[in-house]
């Protein structure tokens, strides 16, 4: 009889139809920015970025803390399941929040702001490079290096548990990005 570890690492594989799907998001973002519409361009950057905080949020203070604490092997079986869905849904959200988000702020002028006014402008830039850097740099390495190892007939659990730490404080980190930046943009959005 197979453990459902052991069903979890037979099936869980990366799907690269999602690929397409975030090629066809990023198309989106592209046919959204050439628009001359400031709703839809305001409406797509609220809602990729809402997606990408909620989810940042949720994976850090909510997922994280669970699977710290229950059974290697239902860890395994959820990490093995959601790192393929992870690996092409978060960098998509944040680049294509980021990207409409910069168009936002040069459509509007807050690139050529005077001080004290542009420290705002600085900030969600450095906000947004850091969840950047993070995300790509720190996050998406993990979750692959994790996902192949939990994929292997007898994982390196240690190995993983340790990717894993540093996975869920940079995602703990990002959380709290994340609430700054909501902060820097309730600004934005109230005027500079």
């Amino acid at each position: 009889m197979t453990s459902l570890s052991d069903t979890a690492t037979e099936t869980a594989r990366i799907n690269w139809n999602y690929l397409w799907l975030a090629a066809a998001a990023l198309v989106a973002s592209v046919v959204v920015i050439n628009q001359d519409s400031h709703w839809i361009l305001n409406f797509f950057h609220v809602i990729t970025g809402l997606l990408w905080t909620g989810i940042d949020l949720f994976m850090g203070f909510i997922i994280g803390p669970i699977l710290k604490r229950i059974d290697l092997s239902a860890r395994r079986a959820i990490v093995t399941r959601l790192a393929p869905r992870m690996l092409f849904l978060m960098p998509t959200l944040a680049t294509i929040t980021t990207i409409a988000g910069i168009e936002l702020a040069s459509r509007a002028g807050y690139f050529g702001v005077d001080w004290p006014a542009y420290g705002w402008v600085l900030a969600s830039l450095i906000v947004v490079t850091i969840l950047t850097v993070q995300g790509l740099g720190i996050l998406l390495p993990i979750n692959i290096r994790v996902f192949l190892e939990l994929r292997k007939p007898d994982p390196d659990m240690a190995r993983a548990g340790r990717l894993m730490r540093i996975y869920f404080l940079t995602v703990a980190s990002q959380g709290v990005m994340q609430i700054a930046i909501i902060l820097i943009m309730a600004r934005f959005v109230t005027g500079l």
